[in-house]
């Protein structure tokens, strides 16, 4: 199964916390340090909320999708390269405390979009996507294109 992530930054982590597991009536499947994920199974949805800084208003972190194999995170990546679209290859990447296979694109926005596998749980949060706007998450093996000036990689 796939399914859509959006990945809030809130300066409010606790209360989005309380507000989302109220919305979507389930808790949060993962909780850590300034990260919180909830997996919604109806409608089917990952979000990812990350603690910003006190007192900002929410906004959009990147967007993403999950899919269960890294055979299909190489399937997408052949797939948006062939459909001509710039690509940034993350493999075995610590992001939001997962290890994770990942390509980027960017909307006609700038919107950065992730299509990533979770391959195991990871003891640290990794870098957000302010904090690695040109070099993603911690990577050990980043193996396309360099990453575009307003990378937005966060976490998946």
């Amino acid at each position: 199964m796939s399914r859509i992530q959006l990945a809030l930054r809130v300066a409010d982590l606790e209360g989005s916390i309380a507000f989302y597991s109220k919305l979507f009536g389930a808790e949060p499947a993962k909780r850590r340090p300034g990260h919180a994920n909830f997996a919604i199974a109806e409608p089917p949805l990952k979000l990812v909320l990350i603690e910003g800084q006190a007192g900002e208003d929410t906004r959009l972190d990147h967007l993403g999708v999950e899919v269960e194999s890294i055979e299909q995170v190489t399937a997408a990546t052949t797939r948006l390269k062939d459909a001509g679209l710039a690509t940034f290859e993350e493999n075995d990447t610590s992001c939001c405390y997962a290890l994770q296979d990942k390509v980027w694109v960017h909307g006609p926005g700038q919107e950065p979009w992730e299509v990533y596998v979770v391959k195991a749980d990871a003891d640290n949060l990794g870098k957000s996507a302010d904090a690695a706007r040109s070099t993603c998450c911690t990577s050990t093996d980043q193996t396309t294109e360099p990453a575009p000036a307003a990378a937005g990689c966060a976490c998946g």
